[in-house]
């Protein structure tokens, strides 16, 4: 459980990256080991200035402006007082903001405006990595505990804040972790692995922006925001803050989980970002191929991030190490989830014997969506149609090349 605690706190911050690098962009050191927002903001100008020439200057640039995208969403979560639920029924919501004792009142246009900035960075970030050339040579070290992000919006970056306390918060270990376990070398693959990071997030933001969700935020974002001045909060939410503890081991926030989960009946606004959700998701499955395609060529083992199977040893983060299998494996559920989001496959529903969800209707052709009668059948029911349907037998039959780690701790990394 440790070592899937550990794998999750990284995937939700997905890597925080670099924080000390080559000769060859002197200006990435003082991005990612910045004591301040302004120095490390006046070093990413810098590296983008340069990246057109200099292809470890465009890694290091687009590797920054993914952080600054995570610096922003959390940034706007404790400008409102965000108070995380601990649970992995929400694993995006585990982010260790810290506490506001101030918080500012927040409305759902401004709750859209901070996924919007989020989105749009990620955006730049995947942009930028993307036009770092194939064959570049790239190495750089990162070192965890000298990189960070402003999650209280005072203009520094405390030790607290550092990617290893994160990560510790995150796992529940209580403290940062060992320095053993933080130098890695990041290289070509790895910006691969970070791009299609930017783009899975994407595709969670454009997804939640097609709709409009305020009926759900109105309803039970309380159990998030709770002294934002959310409608319900001085019906719903305790005198006393009621926090304190996940949703499991609170009446008040299971509840409005409940209610969150009951509400999500969205109707479609911008039907064009449910569709480029999609297209996300489509360009993830080819980022994560080339990942391997480029980690497989590669000929060192020097503190990997994501080792080859030709890479012996076992992973100081996860414990685990990277056989031929699990490659064949990953590459063949990127098979799966392609032809699941191209209409070659399609999704089964318990309730239907005969017919499967065609997903990539369900992205192009969006209706509401309405997740309890998803789950039921109902709302599905417009994008069932009869062909191929991904059997129970395909999927068990990729997890079990994971063996006992299993696949969601294996995809979690592999991304």
């Amino acid at each position: 459980m440790k070592r899937f605690s550990r794998l999750v706190a990284c995937a939700i911050i997905l890597l925080l990256p670099l924080s000390s690098v080559s000769a060859a962009a002197p200006e990435a050191a003082a991005l990612f080991e910045a004591k301040t927002v302004a120095e490390r903001d006046s070093a990413l100008a810098a590296l983008e200035a340069a990246a057109p020439g200099d292809p470890a200057a465009t890694y290091a640039a687009g590797a920054g402006e993914f952080f600054t995208a995570l610096e922003i969403l959390a940034g706007g979560l404790h400008r409102h007082g965000f108070e995380s639920p601990q649970s992995f029924m929400l694993p995006l919501m585990r982010l260790p903001v810290p506490d506001n004792p101030d918080p500012e009142p927040l409305t759902y246009e401004q709750f859209r405006a901070i996924l919007v900035a989020f989105r749009d960075r990620l955006e730049k970030s995947a942009a930028t990595l993307g036009s770092v050339p194939v064959d570049a040579d790239i190495g750089m070290v990162i070192d965890l505990t000298r990189l960070g992000i402003d999650l209280n919006e005072d203009g520094t970056i405390a030790p607290d804040e550092s990617a290893a306390a994160i990560m510790a918060s995150l796992s529940g270990t209580g403290g940062a972790p060992a320095d053993a376990a933080l130098a890695f070398r990041f290289d070509r693959a790895d910006g691969y692995w970070l791009q299609g990071y930017a783009e899975f997030l994407m595709a969670q933001a454009d997804f939640w922006l097609a709709h409009d969700f305020s009926n759900t935020f109105d309803g039970s974002f309380h159990m998030l925001f709770p002294r934002a001045k959310l409608p319900l909060q001085d019906t719903l939410v305790p005198l006393d803050g009621g926090m304190g503890g996940g949703i499991l081991s609170s009446e008040w926030r299971l509840a409005d989980f409940i209610s969150l989960v009951h509400l999500i009946n969205w109707q479609v606004i911008e039907p064009e970002r449910r569709q480029a959700a999609r297209r996300h998701l489509m360009e993830m499955i080819r980022l994560s191929r080339e990942d391997w395609k480029a980690i497989r060529a590669e000929t060192d083992n020097d503190r990997e991030w994501l080792p080859g199977p030709q890479q012996k040893g076992a992973s100081p983060l996860t414990g685990l190490e990277v056989g031929e299998q699990q490659v064949q494996a990953w590459l063949a559920g990127l098979a799966m989830a392609e032809d699941l989001l191209e209409g070659r496959t399609l999704l089964p529903h318990f309730r239907i014997a005969d017919k499967g969800i065609n997903m990539k209707r369900f992205f192009d052709e969006p209706k509401p969506f309405d997740l309890v009668l998803s789950i039921t059948g109902p709302a599905i029911a417009p994008y069932l149609e009869r062909g191929k349907v991904l059997t129970s037998e395909e999927f068990n039959q990729i997890q079990r090349q994971f063996g006992g780690a299993g696949f969601l701790t294996f995809a979690l990394w592999f991304n």
